[in-house]
């Protein structure tokens, strides 16, 4: 049961970042229909974000969110402008065709710009409170996956009153309702589009930074990225941002419990074959309504 708990514990602080780097994602799926398959390598920028900081002057992965967050943010609302603004005035199928085709070409270029930038090595970020750990009772917490869960819940609870108690808040979730409508009633829809785009990059520069926290980045990491947050948010709902980080748990959970009972081979088929069930069988997600 030690063991057992060991790994659901570890899976739960995985799933977490899994949950916060699929938000992102979902929220521009729900708001904008489109599928921007680069979102992995918005992640990875943020991890170098992240690794640039603390190389140079020595600054806390945790207080580079600060940084990643709002560089991310410029950067996504400036990739929306260049490459997916044209696409808010087709509809919503050629959007999702469109946008999956412009963000293929568009992650392959950040990885080209990413190992020329940087290398094609992988670099790591090394606090001093890397390696230390908390035990509670027999299981055992590493100090720097609590830290990046804790701060992933304060980012989703900030996120959530952004779109419960705000007006632009309200008007991204008006326009992910019924976009004709929230044009009729005067909301200016091109401006929501850029905001939920550019707030997507943001929660993916964020969950990069705490990936860097526990975890080696490199230009390679995109793509694998990119297929969990896909993963995650067909379990939880298309445009649903509750159920996409409670998926990210569960995914994250039942990775670790597979790894553990079947082996480390079978961690990332596990997730594939949750993904093909609930598009068979569920096709709207687990948490749809």
């Amino acid at each position: 049961m030690t063991i057992l708990l060991q790994n659901a514990v570890f899976g739960l602080l995985i799933g977490g970042l899994y949950g916060l780097g699929a938000v992102g994602l979902s929220l521009v799926f729900g708001v904008l229909a489109v599928l921007n398959v680069a979102h992995g390598e918005l992640i990875m920028l943020g991890g170098y974000v992240s690794v640039w900081l603390f190389t140079l002057w020595r600054v806390d992965p945790f207080v580079s969110v600060l940084a990643a967050g709002p560089l991310l943010f410029l950067g996504g609302a400036a990739l929306f402008r260049l490459l997916f603004t044209r696409l808010a005035s087709y509809s919503e199928e050629v959007r999702i065709k469109n946008s999956i085709l412009i963000g293929f070409g568009l992650a392959l270029v950040l990885q080209t710009l990413a190992i020329l930038a940087w290398g094609a090595d992988e670099r790591a970020v090394t606090p001093s409170y890397a390696g230390r750990v908390a035990a509670i009772g027999n299981v055992v917490v590493p100090l720097s996956r609590l830290g990046a869960m804790a701060l992933a819940f304060l980012v989703l609870g900030g996120l959530h009153l952004f779109l419960t108690r705000t007006r632009a808040g309200t008007a991204l979730r008006a326009t992910a309702d019924d976009d004709q409508a929230a044009t009729l009633v005067g909301i200016p829809i091109g401006r929501i589009y850029l905001t939920a785009f550019a707030l997507g990059s943001a929660l993916a520069g964020v969950a990069g930074a705490l990936v860097s926290v526990s975890d080696a980045i490199s230009p390679a990491i995109g793509l694998g990225w990119t297929l969990k947050a896909l993963i995650v948010i067909v379990l939880g709902g298309m445009g649903n941002i509750f159920g996409t980080f409670v998926a990210g748990l569960f995914l994250g959970v039942a990775e670790s419990m597979s790894g553990f009972l079947l082996g480390n081979a079978y961690r990332e088929v596990v997730g594939l074959v949750m993904f093909l069930i609930v598009l068979s069988v569920r096709p709207r997600g687990l948490f749809s309504r």
